[in-house]
């Protein structure tokens, strides 16, 4: 009796299903199978961890452009931020690679004790990101009235262009260098310029 009861219990328990077997397969029947290793999907440096982006006028006052930041890698310690300016009409204005690392706000980290740990330094990462196009960044008149003369690190035929335009958006941002520049587009070049470094 004994025997009887223990192979119907083994024959009973066979026949359970998960929910991740009958989830992935349209067949009830059929035995969930994982995906060899080799065709895993796997963290790489151009996974996109985390995106924020904005519309902002820029190129032209009468549509707005968006304004694209991508984390991009395996971790965020070690990830970087692309950032894109795609003008309304779907044209890159902008497209360049800043280290995740240079959106840390460094005054704010003095103040904490914990600001060595990687997931402190991850936060900051992120905090960094939620901040990169916050609606003082952006300026109009891109170079003020007053200003006459190009300052270093600028492109002087672009900010000519600019200063001439009364109307130019400037955006501010931190550079792969960890330095504040501005940028706005140059609609004498048709194209977005260094203004400020």
């Amino acid at each position: 009796m004994l025997p009887a009861a223990l192979l119907l219990l083994l024959a009973q328990s066979s026949c359970v299903t998960t929910d991740r077997e009958v989830g992935t397969s349209s067949n009830p029947e059929r035995v969930y199978t994982p995906k060899p290793e080799a065709e895993r999907s796997r963290l790489t440096s151009r996974t996109v961890l985390r995106t924020v982006q904005t519309q902002h006028a820029f190129s032209d006052r009468g549509s707005k452009d968006k304004f694209v930041l991508l984390l991009q890698g395996p971790k965020i310690i070690d990830a970087n931020a692309r950032f894109l300016i795609i003008s309304a009409k779907g044209d890159t204005l902008r497209n360049e690679v800043i280290p995740a690392k240079a959106l840390i706000d460094e005054r704010a980290m003095q103040d904490d004790p914990q600001a060595s740990s990687v997931r402190s330094r991850e936060l900051a990462i992120l905090q960094g990101m939620n901040g990169f196009f916050a609606d003082d960044k952006f300026t109009s008149p891109a170079i003020p009235r007053t200003a006459t003369t190009a300052p270093e690190g600028s492109d002087p035929e672009g900010w000519s262009a600019v200063q001439a335009d009364g109307r130019a958006v400037g955006f501010d941002y931190i550079d792969a260098s960890g330095r504040e520049k501005r940028i706005a587009f140059a609609k004498k070049l048709n194209k977005a310029v260094i203004v400020a470094d």
